[in-house]
């Protein structure tokens, strides 16, 4: 074991320092009136769409004020939080203070009526929206997508959308991801308030609401449920594209080629319906099939609506091959995944890309880098992420949300780092331990945790779901594993990444950053093996580094020696395959602040891999 390495990573005593300004490609060229134009939910898309992202006005008060600002500090850039660089504020928000945001917009409904649905991607931590100062929704937890119907709050012409925001950070039991007020290390710069694209769209007064696709490749069918504000007859038609979808949707799906009518099914809205389909192509990272589905709805009333969207034909689950060995599969077939932790921040968005085709940057170059998977850590990206990694084929390990009290550091992270054995020693029923005291908090975890697979549910590129990393607010895990298969019976379950380990899920999870690389499952262990963190090689660019103040597991001191480590360690982890590794995923795919463990620069304009920059 690597011991001085893995004593550099605690972080008792480390100072505290500012964090470089730094600016993305795409950040540095932002045109704030054209910022995040695209269609936020590509797999549900409508004609109506009314993009509310640019400048709105802003005020930090105190929390305890309620009533709304008459006078505001400024002007924010929607959708950046104000901690971010691309946002124009520059300022923390703190857990006794409240941001309040403004903007007035214009009624967009026809004279033939309708209703208008404002969306949020994600507001972090607590929104309260207010239309013309009445109270139009509330939401709790800072990564999930909203929306309220607020037609009946509208004026005939000029109306007024206010929000306020507050945010416990780590303070609290609520879901915070990688941030922290006192970033440092492996935690970052908290962020706060809007952080995903805000729209409104117009409906019918009877519409789809969601929709939950799941494909059968065993039967040759797909399975849609169509879920609407009202019990309504839909028909779902599906199509077959004549080639894999290369470039992005940027209105309606159906802009993507199409040939022949493969199934029309109809139905009732709530209810399963099953499509047989005649000939059917598997979506995987190599050939990464889109095909083209439409829900039509008619309502009683006449007024009927039309949504456009789409699926793959794949499946994800384990097994053992041909000489017994527990494998991931893909498509029935053993297929090794090969990825990368995703932490999704950005020097000057924080947890919000600069640009669609930032979020499309960093999933190419991956591929490129011969990566089919990514693990994307803490954190829930906008759906328009999920469908670049659908249409270029990265598969997509998921994780839920990590919450609880302040981690005990020392349990969580330090002692299993250096003493391997006590990883699956400790039960994850005795909440203190894994800081999950608050019953309400762990209730809010089953919820979220059940709304955000609901919401990725339909992503083809999701194939594995982790419940608990490093067993930060971990607890109950076998519990929340049988909760989990409720809600998705169709993918593979991590219950414990890294350690604690109770036993359960589908895979054996390991991380390892400070001992020789090896599989070595347990006796008499039928789970696949799956090295789900390694590597963290460090390598600081000059001009491209965020901090002085720098953290990784080990150091490279030239770009050449980073190179050379890097294959070397790819070298090692490919022999493994054929001694029973199932999967394994890189650390990282960039730097962030402190750390320098990234394979691109934390402003994305270094690919340490490249020889020429």
């Amino acid at each position: 074991m690597k011991i001085r390495e893995a004593l550099a990573t605690f972080q008792f005593g480390k100072k505290k320092v500012d964090h470089e300004k730094m600016y993305t490609p795409w950040g540095e060229k932002l045109d704030p009136e054209k910022v995040l134009r695209e269609y936020p939910r590509p797999q549900m898309v409508r004609s109506s769409y009314i993009n509310l992202n640019g400048f709105w006005e802003y005020a930090i008060r105190s929390g305890k004020e309620r009533r709304h600002p008459a006078v505001f500090d400024g002007m924010i850039l929607v959708p950046f939080s104000p901690e971010a660089l691309l946002s124009g504020v520059g300022r923390q928000l703190r857990p006794d203070e409240c941001l309040w945001y403004r903007r007035i917009f214009e009624n967009p409904l026809p004279k033939e009526g309708g209703r208008l649905i404002l969306h949020f991607g994600a507001v972090d931590q607590v929104a309260e929206v207010y239309v013309n100062g009445k109270r139009a929704c509330r939401h709790i937890g800072g990564y999930l997508a909203f929306s309220c119907d607020i037609t009946d709050l509208l004026y005939d012409r000029t109306n007024t959308l206010t929000l306020r925001v507050t945010d416990l950070s780590d303070t609290s039991w609520l879901s915070r991801g990688k941030q922290k007020l006192e970033p440092g290390g492996m935690f970052y710069t908290a962020q706060s308030g809007i952080w995903q694209t805000v729209w409104m769209e117009i409906v019918p007064e009877t519409y789809i609401k969601n929709l939950v696709i799941t494909p059968e490749i065993g039967s040759q069918a797909l399975r849609v449920k169509v879920l609407a504000n009202r019990t309504a007859a839909v028909r779902v038609t599906a199509y077959e594209n004549e080639k894999p979808v290369t470039e992005p949707w940027d209105a309606l799906p159906g802009s993507a080629e199409i040939s022949e009518r493969m199934a029309v099914k109809t139905g009732m809205s709530g209810e399963e319906i099953v499509l047989p389909l005649s000939d059917i192509r598997l979506w995987t990272p190599e050939t990464p099939v889109l095909s083209r589905l439409t829900v039509d709805l008619a309502a009683p009333d006449g007024a009927g609506d039309h949504v456009e969207s789409y699926y793959a034909m794949r499946s994800f689950s384990v097994g053992e091959d041909a000489e017994g060995i527990p494998r991931l599969f893909l498509n029935g077939e053993p297929y090794f995944q090969n990825g990368v932790l995703d932490q999704g921040y950005w020097s000057d968005g924080l947890y919000t890309a600069p640009s669609d085709e930032a979020l499309i940057y960093d999933i190419e170059t991956m591929k490129s880098a011969g990566f089919n998977t990514l693990r994307k850590h803490l954190k829930v990206e906008p759906m328009r992420w999920y469908y670049h990694c659908d249409r270029l084929g990265m598969i997509v390990w998921q994780d839920l949300l990590n919450g609880g009290g302040r981690s005990l550091m020392t349990f969580l992270c330090y002692l299993p780092t250096a003493i391997p054995f006590v990883q699956s020693k400790f039960d994850d029923h005795f909440y203190p331990l894994f800081s999950r005291e608050s019953e309400l908090g762990r209730e809010f975890f089953l919820q979220e945790s059940k709304e955000l697979m609901e919401q990725l549910m339909s992503c083809p590129c999701i194939g594995l779901w982790t419940a608990f990393n490093e067993g930060w607010g971990q607890f109950d895990a076998l519990w929340v594993v049988e909760k989990m298969r409720e809600w998705d019976p169709t993918r593979p379950i991590d219950h414990a990444s890294g350690w604690y380990d109770q036993g359960g899920g589908d895979v054996v999870s390991v991380h390892n950053y400070f001992r020789s690389l090896k599989v070595n499952p347990g006796k008499g262990e039928t789970r696949p093996f799956c090295l789900t963190e390694y590597g963290g090689l460090g390598l600081r660019v000059d001009g491209h580094s965020a901090s002085t103040e720098l953290f990784g597991y080990t150091r490279s001191e030239t770009p050449e020696r980073f190179r050379s480590d890097f294959s070397e360690m790819k070298t090692r982890v490919g022999k493994l395959v054929s001694k029973g590794l199932a999967a394994a995923i890189y650390t990282q795919v960039s730097d962030v602040e402190e750390e320098i463990n990234g394979l691109l620069t934390y402003d994305r304009r270094v690919n340490k891999l490249l020889t020429e920059q």
